[in-house]
């Protein structure tokens, strides 16, 4: 099983959030030491608790500081910007480390309706022309005509070079599985942002409906999974109660800072929220390393992938990499 990472560079309460963006600098470096095939970052905006709000350029530091590790965007959102600006972006990070870019796109705000609008004035109806963006963006990358009668055929990307990024579509929905197979694209499916609900059908979808390309004659897939580990199973559960809370506080439209796991364990919850944390216990994959990647190995065979990318939230970004370390150790890739 081939494991990959997931950086949201989320904020800690009492810490500055710049702290995050080198946090996220330092445990790329550690996921190029242990043996994960990628590292993406994400895009959000106006919020306090995810704050990565550009990955182009957060990716650049990245790339340049690794060896080996692929570097991506999980994902850019591209109803927000012009594809030939994106293309061009990623065609400069290609250049920075050549053969190890992956641009993963997505057609989700990433933020509120105020701050979409605000990112982009003119982008009214943009999501609808999401499915041109990502065929005009699928050319420029790769450095081929855009049609005869296309307004832009005499635009190209640059700079070229003898190697081009990995185009992905991510999702949740199967909006993004039809789209992803329909261009012969590889295609991620943001596991953890619905505990898994709906992906058996996104992946079928995906592979049903799949338009082969020259890059991708075969459908390539792979899903973002929620993962916890620690030295012990007790320490794990009481790590992963900072999520526990952030995610109740979520669902009552919050976007704070991650709390301490001391102050997460003692917040009054009420009855309904205690059934929700414990709906989410059963499906974590939160435990030792050694149960961790045994659960990431069963769900990796039952939807038939090759490749899992983990998430991981804690306050303190110790125990993040420490997790990292852990599953690398017992997945046998370090």
């Amino acid at each position: 099983m081939i494991l990959s990472v997931l950086d949201q560079s989320t904020a800690s309460q009492g810490l500055a959030e710049d702290q995050a963006i080198r946090e996220t600098l330092a445990l790329a470096r550690l996921c190029d030491d242990l043996g994960y095939r990628r590292y993406w970052v994400s895009e959000h905006h106006n919020s306090s608790s995810i704050v990565g709000t550009a990955p182009e350029v957060l990716m650049a530091a990245i790339a340049a500081t690794t060896r080996r590790i692929r570097v991506g965007s999980a994902g850019v959102m591209l109803p927000h910007y012009s594809a030939l600006k994106v293309a061009e972006q990623f065609r400069v990070l290609e250049a920075i480390a050549p053969g190890r870019i992956d641009l993963g796109v997505g057609r989700a705000p990433g933020s509120d309706r105020l701050t979409a609008f605000a990112l982009n004035p003119d982008a009214g109806g943009a999501a609808e022309r999401f499915p041109q963006q990502v065929a005009d963006l699928q050319a420029w990358l790769a450095g081929t005509p855009l049609a005869a009668d296309h307004p832009f055929r005499t635009v190209g990307a640059h700079p070229q070079g003898p190697s081009t990024p990995e185009l992905w579509i991510l999702g949740s929905s199967d909006y993004g599985a039809q789209l992803a197979a329909y261009f012969g694209l590889p295609y991620a499916f943001a596991y953890f942002f619905s505990e898994g609900r709906g992906v058996e059908e996104a992946l079928r979808l995906y592979r049903d409906n799949y338009r082969p390309s020259a890059r991708h004659p075969q459908p390539l897939a792979t899903v973002c999974i929620w993962a916890l580990a620690a030295d012990t199973e007790v320490e794990a559960r009481r790590l992963a109660t900072t999520r526990e809370f952030w995610r109740t506080g979520f669902e009552k439209g919050l976007r704070l800072p991650l709390v301490a796991p001391d102050e997460a364990a003692a917040y009054p919850y009420d009855a309904d929220e205690r059934a929700r944390i414990a709906a989410m216990r059963e499906k974590a994959f939160v435990g030792t390393a050694e149960g961790v990647v045994a659960r990431l190995a069963a769900e990796a065979r039952r939807l038939q992938l090759d490749e899992i990318v983990i998430v991981t939230w804690t306050y303190d970004a110790a125990a993040r990499r420490r997790s990292y370390e852990l599953i690398a150790q017992a997945a046998g890739i370090s």
